[in-house]
């Protein structure tokens, strides 16, 4: 019986591919067979379906009062229902401003599955037909139509496919070892590169001005910020991360970068006024205390401070120094691609294990990331017990679910050590000395140390630990890692209206109609000016609504919705 239910599934699956083949098979299957319904519940569009016309009048309308001038071509593209569904209240919007918008789009319900070719086509009408109701404001087309000649790709483009593919595998599992022969893999590398062939054919023949991608670190997204950037089309690069009302924006470079460089040029040497100083000190305590502040969503830790000298007793602390390894979690999208003289951020905690178990004159605690409790792939913890046969007694593991505060760890550490983690900065803030391994934001901005290879890594941890070193942080370090992270968490984001997490509800209070008003335009013109390819400018930080309470929920990093 299961031999013969296997092959039926096999010769389902064939036909299917088959059919897809097909020119118009599954279009026609999909209008009269499914009388225009989505392929699942988790693929439905109807709540766009059902608001689309209401966006498209209100930005109809505002278009109708403007004389249209510096008219911009722009390309947004994006794949999954629900970016598809955020990009094109994004592209309705800003076709309101009186741009010439086309959103592009590829049909994948999901990134990690795979799908044939016959079910793909009719996720690609159901797509189209709801999208229909954005025209002629807003021109869609699905990049599954266009044609290609499967010429062979540059080299260059050839590369970054396999580092992309490589990339989304590690992402997926959240693993930094992956295993190039796995079908996952093979499913991502095939899928990105039918994605840069028909990304190619479809920009080399329809130039836009700008070309506006989500991420473009990962998947598609990824694939059509490297094609882009080989046609030398301008991309702007956008995601969100855990504060509500904005969105991080980066100009021909992967956002998930976090490229804070130009903004530290512009500003390092601006003062924080008192009220900054009030505003940063308040984000670092409710940090310190679990407590959400104001529209930041997400609460790291599990619970409140309890003191420095409390977590002494309890992990039974001795007067030798004390060095925290502060983890990231394994595969978050933080970490990867940011190696500078690793191979990853799994052979740094290898290396660095191994070393501390041969040396008993300090004292090391591992604090595993509090996000693990949230994820589902290897823990730090795996790799300790893989590496070490037991544990020293010097050696002090901290799980995610530990009922211990990192900011009492940081008050007890003599020295940090962190691969991009942003307790690195809160370390420096602290006046703890930090070693930097990764290539985060927060590097070679003056309050770190930074070494670019293994033997620069171990001299800087010995000098730190001898006491006779000059590389304990000095006032004005501690000052400028203040200054940074305000500049980082207030003015590195820009205000924006609709958070992909949260845009039905924010719809709510601003509609396209409030968003394109002269009240909506003082906020968020700005943003969607840099949107368009605009250069920032970093003396003038863009003021917004930077404190509005709304409701909360968490997020970090790369948003990746269930």
């Amino acid at each position: 019986m299961m031999v013969t239910d296997r092959k039926m599934m096999i010769n389902k699956s064939t036909l299917k591919n088959m059919l897809g083949e097909l020119p118009f098979t599954a279009e026609v299957y999909w209008q009269f067979r499914q009388g225009g319904r989505p392929l699942s519940k988790n693929f439905s569009m109807q709540r766009t379906r059902k608001q689309l016309p209401d966006w498209v009048s209100q930005a109809s309308r505002h278009l109708g009062t403007i004389q249209q001038t510096n008219t911009r071509r722009v390309l947004l593209f994006t794949t999954l229902r629900y970016w598809i569904e955020h990009a094109t209240l994004m592209g309705v919007t800003i076709a309101g401003m009186g741009h010439d918008v086309t959103l592009a789009f590829l049909p994948y319900a999901n990134w990690h599955s795979p799908v044939n070719r016959f079910d793909l086509r009719r996720h690609n009408a159901y797509i189209k037909h709801i999208l229909k109701g954005a025209e002629p404001l807003l021109k869609t087309v699905s990049l599954l139509d266009v044609k290609t000649s499967q010429e062979k790709l540059p080299e260059h483009l050839s590369r970054a496919i396999d580092e992309i593919s490589t990339r989304d595998v590690q992402y997926t599992l959240q693993i930094e070892d992956i295993d190039p022969t796995s079908a996952l893999y093979h499913l991502r590398l095939e899928r990105n590169r039918e994605a840069a062939h028909k990304a190619l054919v479809y920009l080399q023949e329809n130039r836009p001005d700008i070309l506006i991608t989500p991420n473009g670190s990962i998947l598609e997204m990824g694939i059509i910020f490297q094609v882009a950037r080989q046609l030398d089309i301008p991309v702007v690069t956008y995601e969100f991360g855990e504060q509500r009302d904005r969105i991080w924006l980066a100009y021909n470079d992967e956002v998930m970068q976090q490229n804070t460089n130009e903004m530290w040029a512009a500003r390092q040497d601006s003062v924080l006024s008192s009220t900054q100083q009030e505003q940063i000190q308040a984000l670092f305590v409710s940090r310190r205390h679990a407590d959400l502040w104001e529209n930041f969503s997400r609460r790291w830790q599990g619970l409140p401070s309890q003191g420095g000298e409390k977590v002494r007793q309890e992990l039974k602390l001795d007067k030798r120094p004390v060095v925290l390894l502060a983890a990231n979690v394994i595969g978050d999208s933080l970490t990867l691609g940011r190696q500078i003289f690793t191979p990853s951020m799994t052979s740094w905690l290898k290396h660095t294990i191994r070393d501390f178990a041969q040396r008993s004159d300090v004292q090391l605690i591992i604090r595993i990331h509090p996000g693990e409790r949230y994820t589902q792939g290897p823990s730090v913890a795996d790799i300790i017990n893989d590496n070490l046969e037991e544990i020293p007694e010097h050696i002090h593991i901290i799980a995610a679910n530990d009922p211990i505060n990192t900011y009492d760890l940081i008050d007890i550490a003599d020295l940090g050590l962190v691969y991009t983690t942003t307790v690195g900065l809160e370390m420096a803030m602290s006046g703890v000395p930090v070693i930097v391994i990764g290539q985060t934001h927060y590097r070679g901005k003056g309050f770190t140390l930074d070494p670019s290879s293994w033997d620069e890594y171990s001299k800087l941890i010995d000098q730190t630990l001898s006491g006779t070193g000059t590389h304990r942080l000095t006032q004005k370090e501690v000052e400028q890692a203040w200054n940074y992270a305000y500049k980082f968490f207030f003015e590195y984001p820009s205000p924006f209206p609709w958070h992909l997490l949260h845009f039905w509800d924010e719809l709510e209070t601003w509609s396209v109609e409030k968003v394109l008003s002269t009240e909506g335009q003082a906020l968020y013109e700005n943003t969607f000016q840099h949107l368009l390819g605009k250069p920032r400018n970093w003396l003038k930080p863009i003021q917004g609504e930077m404190y509005r309470d709304t409701k909360r929920a968490g997020t970090n990093g790369m948003v990746k919705p269930k």
